[in-house]
């Protein structure tokens, strides 16, 4: 599975609020074994929130998570939009939506609120512990959810039970090698590709040193690549040290 995250709002690129977004379902995520493949934050632009959407839909492996745009106002845009790349067919009245939504809001639920029964054909329904207007899934894959935290972090909690029955946690091995990440090249090209390989270069006074890490859920196989860059470093008298050190200035002079 590949994860998306789609945060719908000009507010957040304009700076009048903040995202708290990002932060909720990476950690989420990782609880749970599994990482972020991308995140998008974009305005409220019908061309472009139905552009990412087909780039997402074009993965086979996508599992998608939108912040933003299922409510009532003229710029809310994400239900017809997400009709429209999913489905490929109108909005239509989901009529459990609209019995909850008129069970919170009685005769207020029109002229407006009850638009957002409007929903993509065959939307399964994400439970609002809020106010009870509710989200909504599509192929137990796209998930669609309010902008606000408080009604949207619930709601994909819930997503989440749904898609992640059983998890396994990730294993990560960090150590920063007080070389160029270029001198660590030539094993870095040895790895295979199941394990997720990162090389952040930094510096340590004026020189220059390598963070890298290695990351899968089979921890047994990521330690047999740990300490195959070990014995590389050893044998070409590399001075390293475990964890990722780039701002600890005492890894100048580390012991091995």
């Amino acid at each position: 599975m590949n994860f998306y995250q789609v945060i719908i709002g000009s507010e957040i690129l304009n700076r009048r609020r903040k995202d708290k977004h990002f932060e909720f379902l990476s950690t989420e995520l990782t609880a749970l074994g599994e990482k972020l493949s991308a995140s998008f934050i974009i305005e409220d632009n019908r061309q472009l929130i139905e552009n990412v959407f087909t780039i997402i839909k074009s993965d086979p492996k996508s599992i998608m998570f939108s912040f933003g745009g299922i409510g009532s106002t003229p710029d809310d845009l994400t239900r017809e939009i997400a009709a429209k790349v999913f489905t490929g067919k109108p909005l239509t009245t989901h009529q459990e939506a609209k019995k909850r939504i008129l069970e919170q809001f009685g005769d207020d639920a029109y002229p407006h609120r009850i638009h957002m029964a409007e929903l993509p054909e065959n939307a399964d329904l994400l439970d609002n512990p809020v106010n009870n207007v509710p989200g909504f899934s599509l192929e137990n894959r796209f998930f669609f959810v309010p902008g606000f935290p408080q009604m949207a972090h619930p709601m994909i909690k819930q997503a989440l039970s749904k898609i992640l029955h059983e998890t396994k946690p990730v294993c990560r091995k960090t150590f920063t090698a007080l070389v160029s990440e270029n001198d660590l090249i030539e094993m870095m090209q040895k790895v295979p590709k199941e394990i997720e390989l990162s090389s952040l270069p930094a510096f340590c006074g004026d020189k220059r040193i390598a963070v890298i890490s290695l990351c899968n859920k089979d921890s047994a196989l990521v330690e047999v690549w740990y300490e195959k860059f070990i014995e590389f470093m050893k044998k070409q008298k590399i001075v390293w040290v475990d964890g990722d050190r780039h701002n600890d200035p005492d890894i100048c002079k580390p012991k091995n």
